[in-house]
């Protein structure tokens, strides 16, 4: 599955639920959200209209090595 374009805070953090990542403060234009599946994990995002394809690409990565899983498979788990 490809990169999806014009993805939007409200529209990355709402799909982001589904691995229990929940807001846990916010510090001028960036969240930081917190999951405790598979231990506990922060990444900070920013809250941005759009997200820049390097930004979600960089956010994914991230995610998928907290959950031992590829990008491909995180983002048919998040986006389909």
């Amino acid at each position: 599955m490809k990169l999806p374009r014009d993805v939007t805070f409200e529209e990355l953090l709402k799909v982001l639920t589904k691995l229990e990542y929940e807001v846990t403060r916010q510090t001028g234009s960036h969240v930081r959200l917190t999951t405790k599946r598979k231990g506990e994990h922060h990444i900070t995002i920013p809250h941005h209209s759009t997200l820049k394809p390097g930004t979600l690409n960089a956010i994914l990565i991230e995610i998928a090595g907290h959950f031992e899983m590829t990008k491909k498979d995180l983002l048919e788990f998040l986006f389909d």
